[in-house]
Order: C-alpha cells, then structure tokens, then sequence
C-alpha cells in the first residue's frame, strides 16, 4: 500500500508526521551501527534495500492507495532487527518516492504502515517465540520466519484499512469489495517469499541472519 497525495485529510498527514519522526529518531539512535561496519554486512543491508525497492514497484491496485505489493520488512527485521528494518525500509519508501510511485506529503503515513508496523509486529512475534517455543531450527524458520511475515501482512491490513475507515476515505463496503480480501492474500506470497530467504540464508549464510545463532538452534 502506498498512499498517495490529496487523498487524506491535512490532519491524518501531521499526525503520521508526529509519530514517525521520534521513532525514526529512536530507531537511528539505538540501531545496531556496528554491524554495518563489516563489508560484507553493509553489502547485504544495501542489497537487500536495492532488492525491496525493486520488489515494491510489482504492485497491483484498483484505486488510489488500494494498491498492494509484498514489503519484506519482516525479512529485514530478522536480518537487522527492527530498528535498521524501519531505517532500511526509509530508505526504500524514499526511492519509491523519488520514482513518483509514491506520494511526498503521505511519506509518514507510508512509512509507519509499511515499515514500522511490520517492523514491531515482526520483532514482538520473534520474541514471544524465543521465550514460549523450543529453540529448534524449523520453528525459527516456519514460525518466525513463514508465520511472522504473514502475521506482518494482516498487522498491515488492519492497520490500513482502519486509517481509511478513520479517515472517511473508502466505506466499508468499498473495502471490503476490492481491498481487504487481496491485501490479506498478500499474506502468503508473503510468507513463501520471506521464509525462502531466511531458509536458505540461515544454511548457507548464517551470518547475514540476526536474530539467528547456530550454537542456538542446532546446538553447537
């Protein structure tokens, strides 16, 4: 979902403004710097943003701001941890931006749906799994890796289609016609795309995973 300009009202624009600013703040404070320090980590960060930028312009939609597209925040939240998901997915949203795909004065609002509440659904979901499921290989990659995602999609969806509603944008009906039903599909694309990646990188490159520890999970 990328809002566009001129669809809500002046007031739902300063109150994204209000909460994404102090936790863009935050994140940029207390973000992990000193894993990007490595060469090959930077790489992968920037990578990965090239990626999803590039992933962010497959959309489909039937009316302004009722376009949907995988995010992949969840993926980078496992990678980074949530608070270089929210720097990173700026950093994407701001090129999309740039492209014109993307409205300029809803920036906050885009920000905080498509990265920032992905991002904390993505981090509370690895955290409730660490402490209430065994530390097993398939239920970091099945739970919090296929499930978190698409967990993520629907966070996503409710918190959209509750600012259109808020807003006076779109009825119910309308969204309920042609929005919610293919946002919540979204889930599983979601899902298959993000557990893929972490699959494969938590065999072959352990290292580029975060919220991933071998001696942990396989027990070494």
């Amino acid at each position: 979902m990328n809002l566009p300009d001129n669809l809500l009202p002046s007031l739902w624009l300063w109150i994204g403004h209000a909460l994404y600013l102090p936790i863009l703040i935050y994140a940029l404070l207390r973000a992990p710097w000193t894993r990007l320090r490595e060469t090959e980590t930077l790489h992968v960060f920037l990578g990965t943003c090239v990626g999803l930028m590039v992933l962010w312009t497959l959309r489909a939609g039937i009316a302004p701001g009722l376009n949907i597209h995988l995010l992949g925040t969840t993926l980078l939240t496992l990678m980074f941890g949530w608070e270089l998901a929210v720097v990173g997915i700026g950093l994407v949203l701001t090129a999309v931006t740039l492209a014109g795909m993307s409205g300029v004065e809803t920036f906050s609002l885009n920000a905080l749906i498509m990265g920032v509440v992905p991002a904390l659904v993505g981090r509370t979901e690895y955290f409730l799994v660490w402490r209430r499921l065994p530390h097993n290989l398939f239920v970091y990659i099945f739970v919090s890796g296929f499930f978190g995602a698409a967990l993520a999609i629907v966070a996503v969806a409710v918190t959209s289609t509750a600012l259109f509603l808020a807003s006076g944008v779109y009825t119910w009906d309308q969204l309920a016609a042609g929005y919610i039903p293919y946002a919540l599909l979204l889930a599983f694309p979601e899902a298959f795309v993000t557990g893929t990646c972490i699959s494969y990188m938590v065999v072959y490159r352990p290292a580029w995973v975060g919220s991933y520890r071998e001696e942990t999970y396989l027990g070494r």
